[in-house]
């Protein structure tokens, strides 16, 4: 397989994971090791603004999980039961000391942990759907990092079925096979 034809196989498969294996846990160096990958990064003015605080404590894990949104598209949902929650976290924050904003830096990077993370078999979830100051408050994190992102991250249970959009419609849903859909452009769409 060409390095290209092993990018788009995980591009593919690095969907938004939303239910997870809790009775696996992940190791702190595992994550230590996906978060190291960000050193490779592009960084605009090479600044590296972005730090990571790892979560992977019980306790931790339950004091950050109520402030999540899960899924915007599946208004019935609440997010993943406690037996599918998230076995880990990393809360991605930007250093203020060193910059008002970090430019591209925090999606570069959450690709590049995301698609490793695929590859070791771990789903994972961005999430910007909470409010900063309380997951710092809940996790201790200094004020002169701002959380940005929580990634959340797990051995996947759910299956995701990338498809064609259809009729313009933008919107993941599931169905009663407990499949969760994803409609993407073609790439006619794409092209300009």
């Amino acid at each position: 397989m060409t390095y290209f034809e092993i990018i788009k196989t995980l591009l593919k498969e690095d969907r938004s994971i939303r239910r997870f294996d809790t009775s696996r846990p992940i190791m702190p160096e595992t994550l230590e090791s996906l978060v190291e990958l960000t050193r490779y990064c592009a960084s605009g003015r090479n600044l590296q603004p972005l730090r990571y605080r790892i979560v992977c404590d019980p306790d931790e894990r339950r004091s950050l999980f109520p402030l999540l949104a899960w899924a915007g598209y599946l208004p019935d949902w609440d997010g993943p039961e406690e037996s599918e929650r998230p076995a880990a976290y990393l809360v991605q924050c930007l250093d203020t000391t060193l910059a008002a904003n970090c430019l591209c830096d925090d999606g570069l990077q959450l690709q590049a942990i995301t698609l490793a993370a695929r590859a070791l078999g771990i789903g994972s979830c961005i999430l910007k759907a909470f409010d900063p100051k309380k997951v710092a408050d809940a996790l201790a994190i200094d004020p002169g990092y701002q959380p940005r992102y929580v990634l959340a991250l797990g051995y996947p249970v759910e299956h995701v079925e990338i498809e064609d959009m259809k009729d313009g419609d933008i919107k993941y849903y599931r169905t009663p096979d407990a499949v969760h859909h994803v409609p993407k452009r073609p790439l006619s769409d794409l092209l300009i």
